[in-house]
């Protein structure tokens, strides 16, 4: 399974990070860029129990659907059997 929020759909993004060189305050032309190399972004995703339809699932939910009250979780206390309900 991906690392993707069901959420806000939240992935790893891709990028280059760049280093410069010669800034003006040190004398030289303005900025230049030496190199780049790729980097990875990830986001903030936490494995929690929640509820969807219904069923207790366990799935990827970012920090910030949390925040926002998207996600709800399952209650810890224990529901009584059927069975011992009905004695």
């Amino acid at each position: 399974m991906s690392r993707v929020c069901i959420f806000t759909g939240k992935r790893t993004s891709v990028g280059w990070t760049r280093s410069e060189k010669g800034a003006r305050r040190d004398g030289g032309v303005g900025n230049k860029i030496k190199g780049r190399t790729k980097r990875k972004v990830k986001p903030n995703l936490k494995r929690l129990k929640i509820v969807v339809d219904g069923q207790t699932t366990m799935a990827w939910v970012s920090t910030r659907a949390m925040k926002r009250g998207l996600v709800i979780r399952p209650s810890k206390i224990k529901a009584a059997p059927a069975a011992a309900a009905a004695n």
